[in-house]
């Protein structure tokens, strides 16, 4: 027999938990480093149309999906298929969502074990253990070997405790430090000399900018910001109360992460900018951004020596938000294999989250022995090409096959009237038709 399904036991539980999913890396390292590199304002624009035109109407779908179904992604697609090909197809798609979910936190950990070893530096510092502090810092393989298991034994703890005592908890507690943190860091950075420069890079559009490429960039973003399309939403979807409007809930958590992803780049694009002023390149004589996937890394730490002593706690502030934001969304990607692993090889929870952890863990330090050709491979496959096509797919079911009646009375719980509400007459048609069109025709432009 597999574990009894948990469920989260209040409203403001699920949102701290779905937007802790949603706001991680993705929001404060992803987001402004994608914004850096994709020129600036345009970027912010077409992420934000995305997020909302596209990113929303999916999660809907998840959403939806999961809390009909109460099951993972695998079992809740077969759930809802009419017949032999499409239950074909929806245990392709289930396995997928974990294939990818999987891929990205193997990458992920890796980023937030980055985060870990640069928040123990400054009290390596402190207590002037140099040689410690500079092999934080430094990119070996035995560093980052070492603190992606931190990080990786760290979500297995969490997910291990369960829906309620260790999902729900904790993102209760990470959610409300990580905003206090990013805004007090944000009232820091904006009075250093050269953050004027950052916010208008950030906040006034070139939109002679726009390309096919920055508006792929754009949609894997809100796609990986939001954590769709591997079924972390529809997990989270299946363990709601029937008596949550899920519309509601849905706008909610895309509001808050939009909302999280543009503040954090309010922090790091200035931040970017004073690091320059104070001597630090950052980009080339070409225009490009240098640093790449350790943007973060090589800009703040530089930022943070210019402060002298004071720039020790704030860099143990900022990598404190780092590591927080990193712990909201790494155990929700976790949670896909692990609740496959309960729900249909019948195992417990704790083995079943040493045995996925492990199995993610081993990828993991693969990736790290081999790290120019496989890193930037599998951010981009998993959250580029991944995430949105099995979006494409979420949008087909929820849109083509899952039963319009059935469909109705799932989203009827918790919301009576919604058949005569605006988002009733737009939605189902839109998620049937102008999502998979829009993100199969980003892909086609991409292609010319």
């Amino acid at each position: 027999m597999s574990a009894p399904r948990g469920q989260f036991t209040s409203n403001f539980g699920f949102l701290m938990a779905a937007a802790g999913s949603a706001v991680g890396l993705g929001n404060i390292w992803g987001f402004p480093t994608n914004v850096a590199a994709n020129g600036g304002a345009a970027f912010v624009v077409v992420y934000l149309l995305l997020a909302f035109m596209l990113a929303y109407p999916v999660l809907m779908a998840e959403l939806s999906i999961g809390r009909h179904a109460r099951r993972n992604m695998v079992q809740a697609l077969r759930g809802i298929s009419t017949g032999p090909v499409s239950r074909g197809v929806g245990t392709i798609a289930g396995f997928s969502g974990i294939i990818v979910a999987s891929l990205i936190l193997s990458f992920y950990a890796i980023v937030a074990g980055w985060m870990v070893a640069h928040l123990a530096d400054p009290f390596a510092t402190l207590m002037g253990a140099e040689e410690s502090a500079q092999w934080l810092t430094g990119n070996s393989a035995a560093r980052n070997l070492t603190f992606t298991a931190i990080f990786s034994g760290l979500t297995m703890l969490i997910i291990a405790s369960g829906v309620e005592k260790g999902i729900e908890r904790w993102s209760t507690l990470l959610m409300p430090a990580l905003i206090i943190l990013l805004l007090l860091l944000i009232a820091y950075v904006l009075f250093q000399p050269g953050a004027m420069q950052g916010l208008e890079a950030y906040l006034i559009p070139d939109f002679s900018k726009l390309s096919p490429q920055l508006m792929l960039s754009a949609m894997g973003q809100a796609f990986f910001s939001l954590s769709l399309g591997v079924g972390t939403m529809l997990i989270y979807g299946s363990y709601l109360s029937k008596q949550e409007s899920l519309p509601r809930l849905g706008a909610l958590v895309t509001l808050i992460d939009v909302g999280i992803a543009f503040t954090a780049g309010l922090l790091i694009l200035p931040a970017m900018y004073v690091a320059q002023e104070a001597g630090t390149q950052i980009y080339s004589e070409a225009g490009e951004l240098i640093a790449g996937p350790g943007l973060i890394l090589q800009v703040l730490p530089a930022l943070f020596d210019t402060m002298g002593h004071s720039g020790l706690f704030v860099a143990i502030a900022f990598f404190a938000l780092m590591l927080i934001a990193s712990l909201t969304s790494s155990i929700s990607m976790l949670e896909v294999p692990v609740a496959f692993a309960i729900e249909n090889l019948g195992m417990k929870r704790k083995p079943a989250t040493l045995l996925t952890g492990l199995v993610i863990f081993a990828v993991s330090s693969l990736i790290i022995f081999n790290f120019d050709a496989l890193f930037g491979l599998v951010v981009s496959v998993s959250t580029e090409y991944g995430q949105p096509l099995l979006g494409v797919v979420l949008c087909v079911f929820a849109g083509w096959i899952w039963r319009r009646d059935q469909l109705l009375k799932e989203l009827q719980e918790g919301h009576p009237h919604i058949e005569q509400t605006l988002f009733w007459k737009i939605w189902p048609w839109y998620v049937r038709i102008v999502c998979p069109l829009l993100i199969l025709a980003a892909f086609v432009q991409t292609m010319l």
